[in-house]
């Protein structure tokens, strides 16, 4: 250090990093999160609050861990603390990205939690009818077209719930970027029925629909349908998917309706396709000896 005071007089060595998570949790939400319609900022500001809020430039892969088998201890599940795992891991990139953040990402040497494959339901079509029936019933006038929107389009609830009248054109919606988990634009075909029933109620700009989830959940508490944890809504995505596999639908087709990323999320469905392994009758070695 003395060398280089006596070289350059102006030099100073670089100063710490002082700031805590929490504040790195604010300046990615000014430069970034606040473009985002999830809730990937609440959860960041938990998740900053739950670790102590540490000051950034100490934290690491260590905290994180140690963290984890807290929670999963208290009962989280592993695929709620992956989410938590993947936010913190976006943010730290995000921030590098910007010029924000000079240090390393402290969670990219971390591997996620290991989670078990589980079934997805998905109603058949009498219970679809059935649902219908129950949601068109209730007194909110909006929870039967979000329902119809989710079955027609497999777009998640928040997508169909939070549509604008701009998004709607003949013969398709489309699902904008900043309104989708993924961030990504993507258009799905729709029956020109839905559409005049959209646009028939007089709405030319801005959302379409009012809050109906509690209209919904009632609907489903009606018709006594028992759902896995979490899949209350979005088991209407699973529903568009599945028989849309099972009508003979085409998997990559299938993965731009949903806009999924990574088409191994979308061969989730592929099981439920007629064709699905059907070579496995034809070309097993037992048939070839009659």
């Amino acid at each position: 250090m003395k060398d280089r005071l006596r070289v350059n007089p102006q030099w100073e060595p670089l100063k710490k990093d002082g700031r805590h998570l929490s504040e790195l949790v604010e300046s990615w939400n000014q430069h970034h999160g606040q473009r985002l319609h999830f809730d990937q900022y609440k959860r960041l500001v938990a998740v900053s609050q739950r670790l102590g809020d540490p000051v950034a430039a100490n934290f690491n892969v260590q905290h994180f861990a140690a963290y984890r088998e807290l929670r999963l201890a208290e009962g989280l599940t592993p695929s709620t603390l992956n989410r938590e795992h993947s936010y913190l891991r976006a943010m730290f990139h995000e921030l590098k990205r910007l010029g924000l953040w000079s240090g390393e990402n402290p969670m990219g040497g971390l591997r996620q939690l290991k989670v078990a494959e589980r079934e997805l339901s998905y109603l058949s079509t009498e219970q679809i009818q059935k649902l219908l029936v129950e949601v068109d019933k209730s007194g909110n006038p909006d929870v039967g077209l979000v329902v119809r929107i989710c079955l027609s389009t497999g777009a998640r609830w928040g997508e169909a719930e939070g549509l604008r009248a701009e998004q709607v054109h003949e013969w398709r919606i489309d699902f904008y970027g900043t309104g989708t988990k993924s961030g990504k634009n993507r258009t799905v075909p729709v029956s020109h029925d839905l559409v005049q029933q959209l646009r028939g109620r007089g709405v030319s700009h801005g959302r379409l629909f009012s809050s109906c989830a509690g209209a919904y959940r009632s609907a489903v508490k009606r018709m006594g349908l028992d759902l896995p944890d979490g899949q209350l809504t979005h088991v209407l995505r699973h529903t568009f998917a599945s028989h849309f596999m099972m009508n003979g639908g085409n998997i990559l087709v299938l993965q731009k309706i949903l806009g999924h990323q990574s088409l191994a999320m979308t061969m989730r469905y592929s099981h439920l396709s007629p064709d699905h392994l059907k070579e496995s009758v034809s070309l097993n070695p037992l048939a070839k000896l009659g």
